[in-house]
Formats: C-alpha cells, structure tokens, sequence
C-alpha cells in the first residue's frame, strides 16, 4: 500500500475539515440568529430529500473509479480516456433525470413539509435545491480520476476555500437582506465555480485527457460495469433510506422545529464523521491498489491494522460527542436548543456503529464486491423505516436513530462477515463475531466511564466545565486503549510509525 499518498490524501481530509467544520458552526449560529429553527429545518428536510434523489446515480462513479485503479498504475491512457468519456456521457443524463424526478416531487412537498409558519415559497426554494444538484452532476464527473489517483487532497483542498468563500457570501447577504433566496442562489453560482475550477485543474494536470480518439471499452470491463452498477443500485437504495428519512421522519412526526434541533446535533457529529471517517476513507485508492498487487494474508495483516485505527478514533469521537455534546450545544447556540441526554446517547453509538463500518467498507468497496451483496441494502433500508416509524411513535425521536441502528445489522450480522471477511481474508465467523463484540464492549466502557468520571466534576462556568470535559476525553480514553492495546501488534506498528516521525 501507498503509506505516503495515504496519509497526504488523509491528513488533508482532517485539516480541510477541521476548517470546514469551524467555519460552518460559526455559520449555523448566524444563520439561527437571523432566520431561526424552522428555516434550519426547511434546509435539513430538503437536503434530505435531494440527497434521497442520488439514487438515480446508480453507483456509476463508484463501478468506474474502481476501473480506472488498474489502468492508472499501467498508464493506460486509451482505457483512462474511454472510462472518462463513459461517465461523462453518463453523469450529464443522470442531471437531466434528477432534474425532472426532482420536480415531479413538487407537487407533494405540502404532505412532506406539514404545518409550518415560514414566509416563503416552499416550492421556489425547493426547486432552487433541485437546481443545485443537478449542476454538480453536470460538472463533477472530472473529480473521478483525482480519487483513482490517489490525489483526494486536491478535491479536499479545493471544497475547503470554495466553502469558506461561500459560507461568507451567504452569511453577508443574508445579514444585511434577511432573503433566504438570495442565501441560496450564491450556494448555487459557488457549486458550479467550484467544479469549473477542479475541471480546469484536471485538464492541466492530465493533458491526455483532451485526446478525441476515444476508443470503444473492452467488453470486459463494459461487462464489469454494467455489473456493478446494478448491484450498486440495490446499496444506493439501501444508503439513501437510511441516510436520508430521518429528516422526513422527524418532520412528518415531530414537526420541523424538532428537525431544526436535531439539525445542530447532526452537523456536530457530521463533522466528526468527516474529519475522522475521511481520514480512515482516504485510504480506499490505496487499497484499491493493494488488492490488485498483494496477497491475502498481506491484506488481511493491512485491514487488521487499519480496523484498530479506525477503533482507536471512534471511540475516541464516540466518547467526546457523549461528554461534550450537551456543553457545547449550550455555548454554542443556547440551551433551549439541547436534547434529552436519551437521544444523544442513541446517537453517540449510531455514530460509533457507523463509524466502525469504515474499515469493512473500504475493503469491500475498493475490491468492487457490490453485486454478492445486492439485496442487503434492500433489506436494510426495509427495517429502517419499519422500526424507525414504529419506534418514533412509541418513544419519541430517539426511536428515530434506534431503528438506524436495527437496521445496521443487515450489515453487521450478514454482509461484513460473509463477503468481507470471508471472502477477502478467508476467515472464520467466529473470530469476526468475537473481535467485534469485544471492540463494542470495550467501546462502551471507555465511553460510560468517562462519561461517569465527567459528571462527578461540577462547574457552575459552562465554558471551564467544557475544556474540563474535553481534558479527560482524552486522558480516560488514551488510558483504557494504551492498557488493553499496549503489547498487540498492532499497538507497537502505530507507536514505531509514531516515533519514525
């Protein structure tokens, strides 16, 4: 595996959000102040319900990044060439199918949205969200080979000043107009400059790629494709239902105000899934290439190192979410927008279970297995929707993430093990079945502990009280892992990679 493009392109992941991260609190806060909740929900539903239209996507550009790993490390340029062209055509008919499903919603948006005192025309704006994916389909199929490259940090860096810059713009229309349109109109005219630029930096950067000559693909990998890509539709499905009703769960059951205080606690742990979860992610082209290169038992010697990583930061970012969520929610953007501590805590662990998935996913992902597992997603986003609408009757908004997390085990307790595990390492369910409880055993006391030990120190100070709590989220954490870990192999190959630095 490429060690150095792994930890350039993961690196770049966690600085790039880390910015994106401070620069969108401050701009949620603002945006609070001006518009208020129910705005902030209106933008969470509808982003949900775009998001939900990406299935259209088909999983095209996973099916041909996966494809352009070989031909990359052979310089085949044709190949590169005519997979190029192959998404291209594909992405700008995918716009104009979002485009018109998009708007074939419309009509329903009322029954969705419910009752609501918000000045504005629901369908203009969200018509102007249906304009606004479908400009990125149209101009983001040229990110493809930066990802194939290993070259992520590029894209990273490029998103990190297109969102500042846009986050300013809109805070200071907004500031002196208080018009949602404008607010977004500017997101729309930023999303098409930022994918003009990473087009241009392409085609600098890749000079063959203007070749006219493209040849017809090898009907092998057109075969590959097509496979792939309808066994791709059966997980964007899956992705899409359960990454995407929650919101319209919320609203139609709980109202949008409710969406807009879940909003605040979802963008805190987004963040935390993009800055730790993309620096586990960043490495997929690497193993893309290792797949292709190495042998099992080196790969499987790989994935064992990097699921201890990936448990080393999420339990990491599990636990701070548990102890600082409430204190920082507070100083943040006041207190009568905090939840019950009962749906943070279903949250912190629907965040950890997701979070562990990185390092199966990766694996799964990056040695194209899509079409074995076809049905799962199906299955999965069935029992999310079933036990989140049941649940959210019966307990509330926790019963929301509780059927998310149900849901999870189609994953867990079938797919991971079977075509993960088995298939790409050759080995037994019971060594799965037992390394994976133990790592959420392990999980739940570090988490519980610290939680328990920060609750025993009172501060009257809000803001001392969470630097405290931040303090023992990396003391008690470190501990635990560094007395349980300390003589596995794994443990010694960070601390000997740590120390070579």
């Amino acid at each position: 595996m490429k060690t150095k493009s792994s930890i350039k392109n993961a690196m770049a992941a966690m600085g790039v959000n880390v910015v994106s991260i401070l620069v969108g609190l401050i701009a949620q806060r603002i945006f609070i102040k001006i518009l208020g909740a129910e705005y902030l929900g209106i933008n969470g539903l509808f982003s949900n319900i775009i998001s939900m239209l990406g299935i259209v996507e088909l999983g095209i550009g996973s099916a041909i990044i996966y494809n352009l790993y070989k031909p990359i490390v052979k310089k085949d340029y044709d190949t590169i060439n005519s997979l190029m062209d192959l998404y291209k055509k594909a992405y700008h008919i995918i716009a104009i199918i979002v485009f018109l499903l998009g708007i074939s919603v419309t009509p329903f948006l009322k029954f969705i949205v419910g009752q609501n005192t918000l000045d504005i025309n629901i369908n203009i704006v969200y018509i102007m969200f249906i304009v606004d994916i479908t400009c990125s389909y149209l101009l983001s199929y040229k990110r493809s080979i930066l990802y194939a490259d290993q070259k992520n940090y590029i894209i990273n860096i490029i998103h990190m000043v297109y969102y500042v810059v846009l986050n300013f713009l809109q805070l200071l229309f907004l500031y002196f107009t208080k018009n949602y349109y404008i607010y977004l109109v500017i997101k729309i005219i930023m999303r098409v400059v930022e994918n003009l630029i990473i087009t241009l930096y392409v085609n600098k950067k890749y000079f063959y790629l203007d070749s006219k000559n493209i040849n017809k693909l090898d009907k092998n990998i057109i075969d590959d494709i097509v496979k792939k890509v309808k066994a791709l539709f059966f997980h964007k499905i899956g992705t899409f239902i359960v990454l995407g009703t929650d919101n319209i769960i919320i609203s139609k059951f709980l109202g949008l105000v409710t969406v807009g205080l879940y909003s605040n606690y979802y963008m805190i742990i987004d963040a935390a899934n993009k800055v730790f979860g993309q620096a586990i992610a960043a490495i997929m082209p690497s193993v893309g290439h290792m797949l292709v290169t190495d042998s099992k038992e080196k790969v499987y010697k790989v994935f064992k190192k990097i699921r201890f990583a990936n448990f080393l930061i999420s339990s990491f970012a599990g636990t701070s979410l548990l102890v600082l969520m409430s204190p920082f929610v507070t100083i943040w953007v006041g207190k009568k927008y905090l939840l019950s501590i009962s749906v943070l805590i279903v949250l912190v662990f629907n965040f950890y279970q997701k979070m562990m998935r990185y390092s199966y996913s990766i694996f799964k992902e990056a040695a194209g297995i899509y079409y074995e597992d076809r049905f799962v997603p199906l299955i999965e986003s069935v029992l999310n929707i079933i036990a989140s609408v049941i649940l959210v009757k019966l307990i509330g908004l926790p019963g929301v993430f509780i059927g998310t997390i149900v849901s999870g085990l189609a994953l867990w307790c079938y797919s991971y093990p079977k075509f993960v595990y088995k298939k790409l390492f050759s080995r037994n369910y019971k060594n799965y079945a037992i390394e994976t409880i133990s790592y959420i055993l392990l999980f739940v006391f570090i988490a519980t502990t610290t939680y328990g030990i920060s609750t025993m120190i009172v501060f009257k100070n809000i803001f001392l009280k969470l630097v405290i709590n931040a303090i023992i989220c990396v003391i008690i954490p470190c501990l635990i892992n560094i007395i349980v870990f300390y003589r596995t192999d794994n443990f010694k190959y960070y601390k000997k990679l740590l120390l070579k630095r």
